[in-house]
């Protein structure tokens, strides 16, 4: 099985309320990204289709000193941002926002 895994460089994250709002680059484009809590489930949607058919993806948020965050979310479709529903990453950004610059989708 071939494993891909697409990533995103954090170029800027900022809390809102009781989300996250920012942008993120990937291959040279620029997307924009919001990170929330799972009001409607967990959510993953990216501003293109993943090239494979596997329904769940791990999201891991990455920075330096092995600091990391990941969850297991279901593919939701595209939508215009990088769109990210997870209890377990919302509440870690709340404490770590700034310390974590990379986000990788993996198909493993």
């Amino acid at each position: 099985m071939k494993v891909f895994v697409i990533s995103f460089k954090i170029q800027k994250l900022d809390i809102s309320q009781s989300y996250f709002f920012g942008d993120v680059e990937f291959r040279n484009d620029k997307y924009k990204i919001n990170i929330q809590n799972q009001k409607r489930g967990k959510v993953l949607k990216l501003p293109f289709e993943i090239g494979t058919k596997k329904n769940h993806y791990i999201v891991r948020f990455s920075g330096q000193g092995d600091l990391f965050v990941e969850d297991l979310l279901p593919f939701c479709g595209q939508s215009e941002w990088v769109e990210i529903d997870s209890d377990i990453i919302t509440y870690y950004l709340a404490d770590h926002q700034d310390q974590l610059d990379t986000i990788e989708i993996v198909d493993e």
